[in-house]
C-alpha cells in the first residue's frame, strides 16, 4: 500500500498506476467509471491518501468507492477541484494507524491504549 502526502499525488499516482495496469490503452483513450480514495491519519498526526482509478464500476479495491462515471473520468483527466473532493469524505471512512502499520476505523476501546489513541483522535 503507498500513500501519499496530498490528495493531488495520490490521484496522480493512481493515473500513473492504471496505465501500467492498462498498457494497450492511451491515457487519452482510458475510460474510467470508478474512483476510490482512502485518507489515513498516521499516530503522528500526519494525513496520507491513497486513490485508485477503475475501468469497470463496482471493482473492489484497497480503497472506498467515491465518484463514478463521468465524475471519475473527470478526476483521471485533471478536471477537478481536490478541496471539493477533500470536502466529500465522510470522516467516519478515515481510517487510523493504531499500531505501526495497523489500521483501523476506530481504536479499540477495551484497553487503556485503546481509550488514550481514541481521545487524542478526538482532540483533532
Amino acid at each position: 500500500m503507498t500513500m501519499y502526502a496530498t490528495l493531488e499525488e495520490a490521484i496522480d499516482a493512481a493515473r500513473e498506476e492504471f496505465l501500467v495496469d492498462n498498457p494497450d490503452i492511451e491515457e487519452e483513450d482510458a475510460n474510467i467509471q470508478q474512483l476510490n480514495i482512502q485518507k489515513y491519519i498516521l499516530q503522528d498526526g500526519d494525513i496520507m491518501w491513497q486513490a485508485e482509478f477503475f475501468a469497470e464500476e463496482g471493482d473492489d479495491g484497497e480503497c472506498l468507492p467515491v465518484l463514478s462515471g463521468e465524475a471519475a473520468q473527470a478526476v483521471f483527466d485533471g478536471d477537478y477541484d481536490e478541496i471539493e473532493l477533500r470536502q466529500e469524505w465522510l470522516e467516519e471512512n478515515t481510517m487510523h494507524e493504531w499500531d505501526e502499520g495497523e489500521f483501523q476505523l476506530q481504536p479499540p476501546l477495551d484497553t487503556e491504549e485503546g481509550q488514550t489513541a481514541a481521545d487524542e483522535w478526538d482532540e483533532r
